[in-house]
């Protein structure tokens, strides 16, 4: 389907995190085509230079529970570009079982990933938004985070935690015109294609729209909380599920 509605990002600099593949990559594809200077970034150094040279856009190596190489990365965008305007909060790992098979080590990294590198690059930017006037952020929760997932404690702990986080920061951050959302989307990545058959038939039937969303769809509504368009928003969990958390 064609898109009937572009956003336009000349200018703009924007920051994805988990950026080497899946839904991070599609993002920073569509802000590089709308026209933004994208940093893509992960910890997998040569997925990320692939992707980046396949989209146009810088590839950084970063772990996002490192204090240290976050502030360093952003430090480095703002050197580079003279700002930072969007930062999307992609970045995940999984650490499946049982709770009480779960060891502190999968629940210390799933923790650290997700929760932990959604606040530190948050904090980091949060000066240079300051700094520019304003400033855009989305952060990737999941269904998840709201109904729970056997084997997905931590998972499920993590992404609440970001949803919880999404507002309070909204919240302090409104009077300096940055606004902070997150979404909740249902796509087709690795993680979904390593679901056994039988799995994966039960899951799709769950989904009201009858299939999981292709990485692009997910990022066109990131693009929407960033433009201009959304100026006003701020605070909210857009769910883009195909309809699974009705």
């Amino acid at each position: 389907m064609t898109s009937n509605l572009t956003f336009d990002f000349t200018g703009r600099t924007v920051v994805v995190t988990g950026a080497a593949r899946g839904v991070g990559r599609a993002v920073g594809q569509h802000f590089r085509d709308a026209g933004a200077t994208v940093y893509l970034v992960d910890t997998d150094a040569k997925e990320v230079e692939l992707a980046a040279a396949e989209t146009g856009a810088r590839g950084l190596v970063a772990d996002v529970s490192d204090t240290a190489r976050v502030n360093e990365v952003v430090e480095r965008v703002v050197e580079e570009s003279g700002r930072i305007d969007v930062l999307v909060n992609n970045a995940g790992i999984l650490r499946d079982g049982v709770l009480w098979k779960l060891t502190d080590e999968d629940y210390e990294a799933v923790m650290a990933v997700h929760a932990g590198g959604t606040f530190r690059f948050t904090r980091a930017a949060v000066p240079h938004f300051r700094r520019l006037g304003g400033g855009r952020v989305i952060n990737v929760t999941s269904y998840t985070g709201l109904r729970g997932n056997p084997g997905q404690s931590n998972y499920a702990m993590a992404k609440a935690g970001i949803i919880g986080f999404t507002k309070t920061a909204a919240k302090e951050l409104a009077r300096f015109g940055i606004t902070v959302n997150a979404i909740s989307p249902n796509a087709q990545t690795r993680m979904i294609d390593s679901v056994p058959a039988e799995t994966l038939e039960r899951l799709t039937a769950s989904i009201p729209m009858g299939r999981f969303a292709d990485p692009s769809e997910i990022a066109g509504a990131v693009a929407f909380l960033a433009s201009a368009e959304a100026s006003y928003i701020t605070g909210v969990v857009l769910p883009v599920d195909g309809g699974i958390s009705v």
